[in-house]
């Protein structure tokens, strides 16, 4: 390469050392990037999420539900298509609803189903990303 032994010994400690540096970067990139099912952050939840408006509606027993919920999605896009299909939204927490009785909803596990069917039916409906999860923020039987 070089004729002189000392120069070429620098370049290939200066190459090595470089290469080292290259792969320890690339390493700590990889393994530092938060994992796919990481749990989101608030900031995260809030920023992805909307929140219907209050929603009134008579169930099936004949008792008055009055409720409302914030429904997380996993990207900007969804939340801004979520925005966009409110009325669709509010359509089938109506008609979800309209097939449940107050005894349906009282319990932890009937809300959880209905937040779990909701999300079912919503993410049918969207183009762009999907529900992750959908939080009751309001309830009032009467």
């Amino acid at each position: 390469m070089f004729q002189n032994k000392l120069v070429n010994i620098m370049l290939i400690m200066i190459i090595s050392i470089t290469l080292i540096g290259v792969v320890t970067l690339v390493l700590v990139n990889y393994f530092s990037a938060p994992e796919a099912g990481a749990e989101p952050t608030i900031d995260e939840i809030i920023n992805n999420s909307w929140e219907t408006e209050e929603i009134t509606t008579n169930l099936e027993d004949n008792h008055f539900l009055k409720t409302q919920f914030r429904i997380h999605v996993d990207s900007g896009k969804a939340k801004d298509e979520l925005e966009k299909r409110d009325f669709q939204v509010n359509n089938l927490i109506i008609h979800q609803l309209a097939g449940m009785s107050s005894s349906d909803i009282k319990t932890q596990e009937g809300i959880e189903e209905l937040e779990s069917t909701l999300r079912l039916k919503i993410n049918d409906i969207m183009n762009e990303g999907k529900v992750i999860r959908i939080y009751t923020t309001e309830r009032l039987i009467q």
